[in-house]
């Protein structure tokens, strides 16, 4: 793609709304647009990366078993009512009435709707388990939006819904889920842990939380670098020694405590834990039986008794990931993508488009690149190179390839990386090995059947 063909409306200046460098990025990169408070339109940069995120996403899913739909964004009132959410949920729900006063909501979630579903058709043991999935818009009217796409309150998402027989399956997918975020996780390139949480307004027996590792995080997690216990902020124990002065000598208790400090020991081993700030990106629970129960759900199982279907719930977010990465990786000049997801991989910065022999080398290494089916992105604006290289650190392309007097006298491409800015000079034709080293070097795809070793 040129740029002079595409749509990148980058900004120099830090938009006075970014409260954090995700937000600011993004809108200065020319990913994101507001619309109104919490809701954001999308645009070109910024909807290649969403793409790649879902396609990982997807591949994952289907690896694992669980199987694509599509569900509608409007449900009507009376299956929250059957489940005692409608009430429940309370003022984050958007709510609405038709024409016939009927009342329905954009779905915040999709529950009660999928229970719903497979009731209609799963009637048999014979039939279970089943895991479905969807990537689908959701609608929360958070109180107070902010920090752009992490707390909006429109947002992309892929939620997915397991039903089985008995505890025994659920855990089997379960399991099956947990490594497939870890995986998405890992071939997007992200630093991130696993915490046990809060089963919160969903609901259910357990549930663990995928948090990316960033300063900028609403969740604090805890963790010990020496077993791996980990737990979200509010679910985490640990061994704290506390003291109290007398006449006052030095008194020491130890005990166990909801929230743990900086210095408080874990409580399986004895080690130091740490508490570090993240992103939630990912959800996952163990339903059991509350929605099946409720919206009278039920299977006919082998033993000819009709039992209410066992389920699980599974999401993660997609423009919540676009988020996390851009807090995670980036620096002062802008955001550094991780090659399976960044929007190009490579960038042709030509100096001077006044210099025929340059612009004409652009050209050709630009056909070159295309025709080896790399995303490559080149820079043919007739502007100075020193704004070149800004848009192109702001972006966060990986690699560029750097056009100028080098080049005019030894026929050498100076290709950077985005990522440390390192240097290496290319002949023009080692472009082919170049990138099939560099695309080995960087796929982050693991075979189907490796489990996760986090």
């Amino acid at each position: 793609m040129k740029f002079s063909q595409f749509f990148i409306p980058t900004l120099k200046e830090v938009p006075s709304e970014a409260e954090i460098p995700s937000h600011s990025l993004a809108l200065r990169a020319g990913l994101i647009r507001k619309v109104a408070s919490g809701i954001y339109s999308f645009l070109p940069l910024g909807f290649r990366v969403l793409k790649k995120i879902e396609e990982i996403i997807r591949q994952e899913m289907n690896n694992s078993g669980a199987i694509e739909l599509f569900l509608p964004v409007i449900q009507p009132s009376v299956l929250w009512e059957k489940s005692g959410r409608w009430k429940e949920y309370g003022p984050e729900m958007f709510r609405l009435k038709d024409r016939n006063k009927r009342d329905f909501c954009l779905g915040p979630t999709h529950e009660e709707l999928i229970t719903y579903l497979v009731y209609l058709d799963l009637k048999s043991y014979k039939n279970l388990p089943v895991n479905l999935y969807q990537i689908q818009v959701k609608f929360r009217d958070e109180m107070r939006p902010r920090y752009g796409l992490l707390r909006a309150r429109e947002f992309i998402m892929k939620d997915a819904y397991s039903f089985c027989r008995n505890d025994g399956d659920l855990e089997v997918i379960y399991k099956k889920m947990y490594n497939a975020y870890c995986r998405i996780l890992e071939r997007i390139g992200l630093q991130y842990k696993v915490v046990e949480a809060d089963t919160g307004l969903i609901g259910g027996s357990y549930s663990n939380e995928f948090i990316v590792l960033a300063e900028n995080g609403e969740e604090k997690l805890v963790f010990c670098p020496e077993c791996g216990y980990s737990a979200n902020y509010e679910m985490s124990k640990s061994i704290s020694e506390t003291g109290k002065e007398n006449k006052d000598n030095k008194i020491n208790k130890w005990g166990d405590f909801i929230y743990p400090e900086q210095g408080d020991r874990c409580s399986n081993c004895g080690k130091e834990l740490k508490i570090e700030k993240g992103i939630e990106v990912g959800h996952i629970f163990k339903l059991g039986d509350k929605y099946s129960e409720k919206m009278d759900a039920r299977f006919l199982d082998v033993d000819g008794k009709l039992k209410p279907l066992v389920m699980g719930c599974y999401g993660i977010g997609v423009s919540r990931i676009l988020a996390a990465a851009i807090e995670q990786l980036h620096d002062d000049k802008g955001i550094i993508w991780p090659p399976s997801i960044a929007p190009f991989t490579v960038n042709i910065i030509v100096t001077t488009e006044k210099n025929r022999e340059l612009s004409k080398a652009g050209d050709m290494i630009y056909k070159t690149l295309k025709k080896l089916n790399v995303e490559v992105l080149y820079d043919d604006r007739d502007v100075s190179a020193g704004i070149k290289f800004k848009d192109s650190d702001l972006i966060g392309i990986p690699v560029r390839f750097i056009l100028g007097r080098k080049f005019l006298d030894s026929r050498l491409i100076d290709v950077e990386y985005r990522k440390d800015c390192k240097r290496v000079e290319l002949p023009v034709d080692s472009i082919p090995k170049f990138i099939k080293e560099f695309e080995a070097a960087n796929s982050l795809k693991l075979p189907q059947n490796e489990q996760s070793k986090k």
